[in-house]
Protein backbone atom coordinates (compact mmCIF):
# COMPACT_ATOMS: atom_id res chain seq x y z
CA UNK A 1 0.00 0.00 0.00
CA UNK A 2 1.43 3.38 -1.03
CA UNK A 3 1.00 5.98 1.68
CA UNK A 4 0.08 9.60 1.04
CA UNK A 5 -0.49 12.60 3.27
CA UNK A 6 -3.82 14.40 2.68
CA UNK A 7 -3.96 12.82 -0.77
CA UNK A 8 -0.74 14.52 -1.90
CA UNK A 9 1.74 12.88 -4.24
CA UNK A 10 4.81 11.59 -2.40
CA UNK A 11 8.12 13.30 -3.13
CA UNK A 12 9.75 9.91 -3.67
CA UNK A 13 8.16 6.55 -4.45
CA UNK A 14 9.80 3.19 -5.07
CA UNK A 15 7.67 0.36 -6.44
CA UNK A 16 8.99 -3.21 -6.49
CA UNK A 17 12.59 -2.10 -7.15
CA UNK A 18 15.18 -4.81 -7.76
CA UNK A 19 18.92 -4.25 -8.13
CA UNK A 20 21.79 -6.60 -8.85
CA UNK A 21 25.56 -6.50 -8.36
CA UNK A 22 26.53 -8.94 -11.09
CA UNK A 23 24.69 -12.11 -10.08
CA UNK A 24 24.08 -10.91 -6.52
CA UNK A 25 20.44 -9.98 -5.98
CA UNK A 26 20.95 -6.92 -3.75
CA UNK A 27 17.42 -5.44 -3.65
CA UNK A 28 14.43 -7.75 -3.82
CA UNK A 29 11.27 -5.79 -4.58
CA UNK A 30 11.69 -2.66 -2.45
CA UNK A 31 8.60 -0.44 -2.16
CA UNK A 32 8.60 2.70 -0.03
CA UNK A 33 7.56 6.35 -0.06
CA UNK A 34 8.83 9.65 1.31
CA UNK A 35 6.39 12.52 1.77
CA UNK A 36 7.28 16.21 1.52
CA UNK A 37 8.79 17.56 4.71
CA UNK A 38 9.49 14.18 6.27
CA UNK A 39 12.59 12.55 7.64
CA UNK A 40 12.33 8.86 6.73
CA UNK A 41 14.98 6.37 7.80
CA UNK A 42 16.18 3.08 6.29
CA UNK A 43 17.46 0.70 8.94
CA UNK A 44 19.07 -2.71 9.00
CA UNK A 45 22.30 -4.58 9.63
CA UNK A 46 25.37 -4.25 7.44
CA UNK A 47 24.67 -5.73 4.02
CA UNK A 48 20.90 -5.35 4.31
CA UNK A 49 20.71 -3.14 1.22
CA UNK A 50 20.43 0.36 2.70
CA UNK A 51 23.26 2.01 0.75
CA UNK A 52 22.28 0.12 -2.40
CA UNK A 53 18.79 1.57 -2.10
CA UNK A 54 20.18 5.12 -1.99
CA UNK A 55 22.58 4.43 -4.87
CA UNK A 56 19.72 3.03 -6.94
CA UNK A 57 17.54 6.06 -6.25
CA UNK A 58 20.31 8.48 -7.28
CA UNK A 59 21.14 6.51 -10.43
CA UNK A 60 24.57 5.27 -9.37
CA UNK A 61 23.21 1.74 -9.57
CA UNK A 62 20.66 0.83 -12.23
CA UNK A 63 17.41 -0.78 -11.12
CA UNK A 64 16.84 -4.05 -12.98
CA UNK A 65 13.09 -3.99 -12.29
CA UNK A 66 10.52 -1.69 -10.75
CA UNK A 67 10.05 2.08 -10.90
CA UNK A 68 11.40 5.08 -8.99
CA UNK A 69 9.34 8.27 -9.11
CA UNK A 70 10.57 11.67 -7.91
CA UNK A 71 8.17 14.62 -7.80
CA UNK A 72 5.80 12.64 -10.00
CA UNK A 73 8.38 11.90 -12.71
CA UNK A 74 9.84 8.48 -13.46
CA UNK A 75 13.62 8.68 -12.84
CA UNK A 76 14.35 4.95 -13.04
CA UNK A 77 16.40 5.28 -16.23
CA UNK A 78 17.73 8.80 -15.76
CA UNK A 79 21.46 9.54 -15.45
CA UNK A 80 22.82 10.69 -12.06
CA UNK A 81 23.49 14.27 -13.24
CA UNK A 82 19.91 14.54 -14.52
CA UNK A 83 18.59 13.43 -11.14
CA UNK A 84 20.81 16.01 -9.38
CA UNK A 85 19.47 18.74 -11.64
CA UNK A 86 15.94 17.81 -10.54
CA UNK A 87 16.89 18.50 -6.91
CA UNK A 88 17.55 14.99 -5.57
CA UNK A 89 20.98 15.06 -3.89
CA UNK A 90 22.92 12.09 -2.51
CA UNK A 91 25.56 12.47 0.22
CA UNK A 92 27.26 9.06 0.06
CA UNK A 93 28.94 7.13 2.82
CA UNK A 94 32.56 8.17 3.29
CA UNK A 95 32.02 11.90 2.54
CA UNK A 96 33.85 11.86 -0.86
CA UNK A 97 35.15 15.41 -0.59
CA UNK A 98 37.74 16.71 -3.06
CA UNK A 99 41.04 16.78 -1.21
CA UNK A 100 43.65 19.15 -2.59
CA UNK A 101 40.90 21.75 -3.01
CA UNK A 102 39.77 24.34 -0.50
CA UNK A 103 36.48 24.25 1.34
CA UNK A 104 35.22 27.11 -0.82
CA UNK A 105 36.20 25.28 -4.02
CA UNK A 106 34.41 22.13 -2.83
CA UNK A 107 31.27 24.15 -2.21
CA UNK A 108 31.50 25.85 -5.59
CA UNK A 109 31.64 22.44 -7.26
CA UNK A 110 28.42 21.56 -5.49
CA UNK A 111 26.69 24.51 -7.17
CA UNK A 112 27.30 23.40 -10.75
CA UNK A 113 23.57 23.39 -11.49
CA UNK A 114 23.22 27.06 -10.53
CA UNK A 115 23.48 29.56 -13.39
CA UNK A 116 23.07 32.71 -11.28
CA UNK A 117 26.21 33.92 -9.47
CA UNK A 118 24.12 35.89 -6.98
CA UNK A 119 22.19 32.73 -6.09
CA UNK A 120 25.49 30.87 -5.72
CA UNK A 121 26.76 33.47 -3.25
CA UNK A 122 23.49 33.38 -1.34
CA UNK A 123 23.64 29.61 -1.06
CA UNK A 124 27.26 29.70 0.13
CA UNK A 125 26.43 32.30 2.77
CA UNK A 126 23.61 30.04 3.97
CA UNK A 127 25.96 27.04 4.18
CA UNK A 128 28.48 29.10 6.14
CA UNK A 129 25.72 30.21 8.51
CA UNK A 130 24.75 26.59 9.17
CA UNK A 131 28.38 25.42 9.43
CA UNK A 132 30.43 28.29 10.96
CA UNK A 133 33.57 26.15 11.09
CA UNK A 134 33.54 25.90 7.30
CA UNK A 135 33.45 29.68 7.04
CA UNK A 136 36.37 30.02 9.45
CA UNK A 137 38.43 27.59 7.35
CA UNK A 138 37.00 28.35 3.91
CA UNK A 139 40.42 28.80 2.30
CA UNK A 140 41.95 25.72 3.90
CA UNK A 141 42.68 22.51 2.01
CA UNK A 142 39.81 20.14 2.75
CA UNK A 143 42.33 17.33 3.31
CA UNK A 144 43.21 19.02 6.63
CA UNK A 145 39.69 18.76 8.02
CA UNK A 146 38.69 16.37 10.79
CA UNK A 147 36.17 13.62 10.11
CA UNK A 148 33.32 15.69 11.53
CA UNK A 149 34.32 18.73 9.49
CA UNK A 150 34.54 16.63 6.34
CA UNK A 151 30.98 15.41 6.97
CA UNK A 152 29.84 19.01 7.38
CA UNK A 153 31.56 19.91 4.11
CA UNK A 154 29.89 16.99 2.29
CA UNK A 155 26.48 18.10 3.59
CA UNK A 156 27.22 21.75 2.84
CA UNK A 157 28.21 20.90 -0.72
CA UNK A 158 24.89 19.09 -1.15
CA UNK A 159 23.00 22.14 0.13
CA UNK A 160 24.55 24.34 -2.55
CA UNK A 161 22.00 22.99 -5.02
CA UNK A 162 18.98 23.83 -2.81
CA UNK A 163 17.88 20.16 -2.68
CA UNK A 164 14.26 19.11 -2.66
CA UNK A 165 15.24 15.68 -1.32
CA UNK A 166 18.47 14.85 0.49
CA UNK A 167 19.74 11.26 0.68
CA UNK A 168 22.14 10.91 3.64
CA UNK A 169 24.19 7.72 3.94
CA UNK A 170 25.70 7.09 7.39
CA UNK A 171 26.39 10.74 8.29
CA UNK A 172 27.56 9.84 11.81
CA UNK A 173 29.91 7.00 10.84
CA UNK A 174 33.25 7.22 12.65
CA UNK A 175 32.40 10.38 14.56
CA UNK A 176 32.80 11.04 18.27
CA UNK A 177 29.52 11.13 20.25
CA UNK A 178 29.50 14.92 20.63
CA UNK A 179 29.90 15.30 16.84
CA UNK A 180 27.11 12.80 16.22
CA UNK A 181 24.81 15.03 18.26
CA UNK A 182 25.90 18.07 16.25
CA UNK A 183 25.30 16.35 12.90
CA UNK A 184 21.88 15.17 14.02
CA UNK A 185 21.02 18.68 15.24
CA UNK A 186 21.92 20.00 11.79
CA UNK A 187 19.79 17.34 10.08
CA UNK A 188 16.81 18.43 12.17
CA UNK A 189 17.46 22.08 11.30
CA UNK A 190 17.63 21.33 7.58
CA UNK A 191 14.36 19.46 7.81
CA UNK A 192 12.70 22.35 9.64
CA UNK A 193 13.92 24.64 6.84
CA UNK A 194 11.96 22.51 4.38
CA UNK A 195 14.43 19.85 3.19
CA UNK A 196 12.90 16.37 2.89
CA UNK A 197 15.40 13.72 4.02
CA UNK A 198 15.88 9.99 3.46
CA UNK A 199 18.39 8.87 6.09
CA UNK A 200 20.50 5.73 6.31
CA UNK A 201 22.03 5.52 9.76
CA UNK A 202 23.66 2.61 11.58
CA UNK A 203 22.70 4.05 14.97
CA UNK A 204 19.08 2.96 14.85
CA UNK A 205 18.00 4.64 18.06
CA UNK A 206 19.34 8.01 16.97
CA UNK A 207 17.75 7.64 13.51
CA UNK A 208 14.36 6.77 14.98
CA UNK A 209 14.51 9.80 17.26
CA UNK A 210 14.88 12.04 14.20
CA UNK A 211 12.55 10.31 11.76
CA UNK A 212 8.79 10.21 11.40
CA UNK A 213 8.72 6.88 9.58
CA UNK A 214 11.11 3.95 9.29
CA UNK A 215 11.71 0.97 7.03
CA UNK A 216 13.71 -2.02 8.24
CA UNK A 217 15.62 -3.94 5.57
CA UNK A 218 16.96 -7.48 5.76
CA UNK A 219 18.82 -9.14 2.87
CA UNK A 220 17.43 -6.71 0.32
CA UNK A 221 13.80 -6.78 1.44
CA UNK A 222 11.68 -4.56 3.66
CA UNK A 223 10.61 -6.73 6.57
CA UNK A 224 9.00 -4.10 8.81
CA UNK A 225 7.81 -0.53 8.42
CA UNK A 226 5.99 1.87 10.67
CA UNK A 227 6.05 5.18 12.45
CA UNK A 228 9.41 5.83 14.08
CA UNK A 229 8.18 6.03 17.66
CA UNK A 230 6.52 2.62 17.45
CA UNK A 231 9.64 1.03 15.99
CA UNK A 232 11.86 2.68 18.59
CA UNK A 233 9.78 1.38 21.48
CA UNK A 234 9.59 -2.20 20.19
CA UNK A 235 12.62 -3.87 21.76
CA UNK A 236 12.00 -7.10 19.84
CA UNK A 237 12.41 -5.24 16.53
CA UNK A 238 15.55 -3.48 17.71
CA UNK A 239 17.15 -6.72 18.89
CA UNK A 240 16.03 -8.87 15.95
CA UNK A 241 16.83 -6.56 13.05
CA UNK A 242 18.97 -3.65 14.17
CA UNK A 243 21.78 -5.44 15.96
CA UNK A 244 21.35 -3.71 19.31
Amino acid sequence: MIMTVNGAEPVLELRDVETYYGKIHALRGISCTVQAGQIVTLLGANGAGKSTTLRTISGLNRAAKGTITFLGEDITRKQPHEIVEMGLIHVPEGRRIFKGMTIRENLELGSFTLKDDKERRTRMEHVFEIFPVLHERRNRDSALLSGGEQQMLAMGRALMTRPKLLLLDEPSMGLAPFLVKEIMRIILRLNREGVTILLVEQNARVALQLAEHGYVLETGKIVIQGDAETLRRDESIVKAYLGE
